[in-house]
């Protein structure tokens, strides 16, 4: 614990020195201060907490949340903080919805932790981050709230049960979680000659199926790429080389493993796509191509054939292109990869260091998690439970729906999982992504970048 405090009072201390809060400076200064040990928590017991009973009936006042979402789901958000409010009149929710994960990412939420003035609540749709804020010091402990809240963490599909936890004590509670799957346009697949009920389900049919495909026009632009893996949820760090089978960081030993085989074989599989498609008209193509709920997302435009991305995506197609047909399937992975499986994400609730009405939150949390809240985030965003039961009670399963079951079953899956999960994920993103952006653009060798960015990070991680 006075790791943690530690860690914390240094962040601190970095943010009132600096002369000016800019993006950048603020996002390093989360991860530059680390002084824990991420290795996975000792077996010994530890001394029960206290729980705290809320009385709902007596409770009254203000709290202050931090929202991550946007767009259509800041709308869905602020209607069920409205309908919260209607249940206890004397509670007000002073929501804001804050960008980088709600402020996570940014900043903000540091900056606003060191100056005393800390939100009560956030929920955070990075979940690599907010276990870095965790692992740092940055949250309170959930523990005295885990009986009001009626969970027990037993009850978690296993792969979640990594992300309530840092070193024993619960500092995240999954909100929903979701599925990353291959969208494909059986219509394109039928133009040439493929089966669109024989999806690819490895590496090696997935690259032929993107040459089949991809048409170039006369002059040598692209009219439709077949794939391009770090479009959508392939752009995310920790993606490819979850898939080919790496977690980024062995909880067990405090190691970052950036030097494995796997993990440098999945930017070489990168880097061919570049060589093989010109990257200069890829990165064209990708800075103009629309965001996923947006009707000029290339996928909804026709001019993308294959992509990974959640299931959210789905009501976006639903909303934005209703007139596209599209099936699912699992990630085609190497033979060595992790096949029929997926990365865990979720959207985590957290209470900051700090905070003055926790109690409110946790009352607001316990409302969140009723199932005939989240019954209107499966629905519409067709998000999965962390706790295996639930799924029996959502439409999409009594339904009998075909991709709700694929979802269940990914999710389920012993080798799906939450990657990176250190105290340094916020930092091994963008710096993952810059390396990336190195490999497949300037033709840069991923093993010598990625041995230099280890060894950067795994001095931090050791402090």
């Amino acid at each position: 614990m006075m790791k943690k405090i530690i860690g914390l009072i240094v962040c601190v201390t970095l943010i009132m020195s600096m002369t000016a809060c800019g993006d950048t400076s603020e996002t390093n200064s989360t991860q530059s201060d680390t002084s824990n040990d991420d290795s996975a928590s000792a077996d010994t017991e530890k001394e029960p907490v206290e729980q705290i009973e809320l009385n709902e009936d007596e409770l009254s006042g203000t709290f202050t949340y931090w929202s991550a979402f946007s767009g259509d789901s800041m709308e869905w958000d602020k209607g069920r903080i409205a309908a919260f409010e209607e249940m206890y009149p004397n509670i007000k929710v002073d929501a804001q919805f804050v960008t980088d994960s709600a402020g996570i990412n940014n900043g903000k939420l540091l900056a606003a932790i060191a100056g005393g003035n800390a939100p009560d609540l956030i929920i955070a749709d990075d979940y690599s981050s907010a276990y870095a804020y965790a692992a740092q010091g940055s949250f309170e402990s959930w523990e005295p709230y885990m009986e009001t809240l009626e969970l027990k963490i037993d009850d978690f599909i296993t792969g979640y049960k990594d992300i309530i936890n840092y070193e024993g004590t619960p500092y995240l509670i999954p909100q929903d979680g979701n599925a990353l799957l291959l969208y494909y346009s059986p219509e394109a697949f039928e133009e040439v000659g493929l089966d669109p009920d024989s999806p690819p389900t490895t590496l090696e049919e997935l690259d032929e199926y993107a040459e089949l495909l991809t048409k170039k026009n006369a002059d040598g632009t692209y009219e439709r790429f077949g794939f391009i893996p770090w479009l959508d949820q392939g752009n995310e760090s920790f993606t490819w080389p979850f898939f080919f089978g790496s977690d980024i960081y062995d909880v067990e030993t405090g190691q970052l493993t950036l030097t494995d085989a796997n993990v440098v074989e999945s930017f070489q599989w990168m880097a061919k796509y570049a060589e093989k498609y010109n990257p200069e008209k890829i990165q064209s193509f990708v800075s103009g191509a629309g965001g996923m709920f947006s009707p000029d997302h290339p996928f909804m435009k026709g001019t993308v054939a294959m992509t990974i991305t959640g299931n959210w995506f789905a009501n976006a197609l639903k909303i934005y292109a209703p007139d596209v047909n599209y099936r699912v399937a699992p990630i085609p992975v190497p033979e060595y990869g992790r096949k029929n499986s997926t990365t865990l994400g979720a959207n985590v609730f957290a209470i900051p260091r700090g905070a003055d009405n926790a109690d409110l939150a946790a009352l607001f949390v316990k409302y969140c998690l009723r199932a005939e809240v989240n019954a209107t985030n499966f629905d519409v965003w067709r998000s999965v439970p962390t706790i295996d039961a639930s799924f029996d009670e959502v439409s999409w399963t009594i339904a009998g729906d075909e991709m709700y079951a694929l979802q269940r079953e990914l999710i389920n899956s012993p080798d799906s999982g939450l990657p990176a999960l250190t105290s340094v994920s916020a930092q091994l993103n963008v710096d993952l992504k810059t390396l990336r952006d190195d490999v497949i653009y300037n033709g840069k060798d991923p093993l010598p970048l990625l041995e230099e960015l280890q060894e950067r990070l795994q001095a931090e991680i050791d402090e």
